[in-house]
């Protein structure tokens, strides 16, 4: 049997993976983190009985702790930590949680020798250099559940990675795909959040629209499979039934295809290395397909990727201010106090500003202090606190 730590519970991937898990007497989740939902928090502790539950405030854990007397809580970033290194049991972290929080707590997990299982895209965004280091310290195994990462990982299984010539990671191109510049100048909350293919967060949602979150994954990409930035393409690919591609030295190129559905990748990480039957995945039938069309990624329209590639070469704190100002930026946009196209414009002053005084011996404490130091900084512009 095999244990399961997972952190973001409450979302959208940590929803499916409980569905993925709920009828498999192969699985059995030990601790949950979880942040206000506590209607569904209690939904998963009356079904799943988790020995360690942590919410995100402390009002909300000492109520918990008063009504379920025989389950270990915690809260905050503690309470996360806390999830992610439950017992001393061997199992897995699922990391799941939005934000550059979820970086200390796979610190943590794989200190403890746990495999992790990443959903969490700021924690290689932001820490790459610092996980790789510890996933080859104390001999773990990194698993993306990106479905592009994911798609990767499954076609680098078809050949040697010297023989690599590049990575070609798809983008569907979010809501506003097809909108010009100038179109988006009055789009709203609701707009950005009817993607075309599929169903996710609001934050990740967002981030699909602005194309921050294919930026996000061409970082993410670099540091799980130590591949240069030269060597990773992205491609505007509607449909989202080719989930990336690997092309070889000698021009072969091998994709995954499926349909697009979040639970073909987490299963694919919680079954390593098997593709296990499940209820839950549909089958692609090519021939119900009307057409499968790519396009190349416009930089112009689309700049977060070409300033996700800078950032990326600049290494060292650059990664962690694109993301950090992507998140409070998107946090403003949500509550209405900033316009879409306001995420690019934050953006791209925080990454100029911060450029010359680029840090490249990064540590934990560094890029945490540069993350404060980013959203304060922004918060401060637009007097939210």
């Amino acid at each position: 049997m095999k244990n399961i730590f997972l952190l973001g519970a409450t979302g959208s991937i940590g929803t499916q993976t409980l569905q993925i898990i709920k009828d498999d007497n192969n699985f059995c989740l030990k601790a949950i983190a979880c942040g206000k939902n506590i209607s569904k928090a209690k939904e998963i502790i009356e079904q799943f009985h988790p020995e360690y539950v942590s919410v995100e405030n402390k009002e909300d854990y000492l109520k918990l702790k008063d009504e379920y007397k025989n389950i270990t809580f915690g809260y905050g970033l503690d309470g996360l930590i806390g999830a992610a290194t439950y017992s001393n049991e061997k199992g897995v972290l699922i990391n799941a949680v939005v934000g550059i929080v979820g970086l200390v707590p796979t610190i943590e997990a794989i200190k403890k020798g746990r495999d992790i299982l990443l959903a969490n895209k700021e924690t290689l965004v932001t820490g790459g250099e610092i996980i790789s280091r510890l996933v080859k310290e104390y001999n773990v195994n990194l698993f993306p559940i990106d479905s592009e990462h994911s798609a990767i990982y499954q076609c680098l299984l078809g050949g040697k990675k010297e023989d690599v010539s590049k990575l070609i990671i798809t983008a569907s191109g979010g809501a506003f795909r097809d909108l010009s510049r100038d179109e988006l100048e009055n789009v709203t909350l609701d707009d950005a959040l009817k993607h075309p293919n599929w169903s996710m967060g609001t934050k990740i949602t967002i981030d699909c629209a602005s194309m921050v979150n294919k930026g996000l994954e061409v970082i993410e990409a670099h540091y799980l499979f130590n591949i240069p930035y030269e060597k990773i393409e992205t491609i505007i690919h509607k449909e989202s039934l080719i989930h990336s591609m690997v092309e070889y030295n000698d021009g072969s190129i091998i994709a995954q295809m499926s349909k697009p559905n979040m639970m073909l990748p987490i299963a694919y990480a919680l079954n390593h290395p098997f593709h296990l039957p499940n209820k839950n995945l549909e089958k692609l039938d090519f021939t119900k397909l009307n057409g499968i069309t790519f396009k190349k990624m416009d930089e112009e329209r689309f700049p977060m990727i070409k300033l996700a590639y800078k950032v990326g070469l600049l290494g060292g704190i650059m990664p962690t201010v694109y993301n950090s100002s992507n998140e409070v930026a998107v946090n403003l946009f949500m509550k209405n106090k900033i316009k879409f196209l306001d995420i690019e414009k934050i953006i791209i002053n925080e990454v100029s500003k911060y450029e010359s005084q680029n840090i490249n011996k990064i540590d934990i404490e560094t890029i945490l202090y540069i993350d404060k130091e980013v959203k304060n900084d922004i918060m401060k512009n637009y007097e939210v606190f």
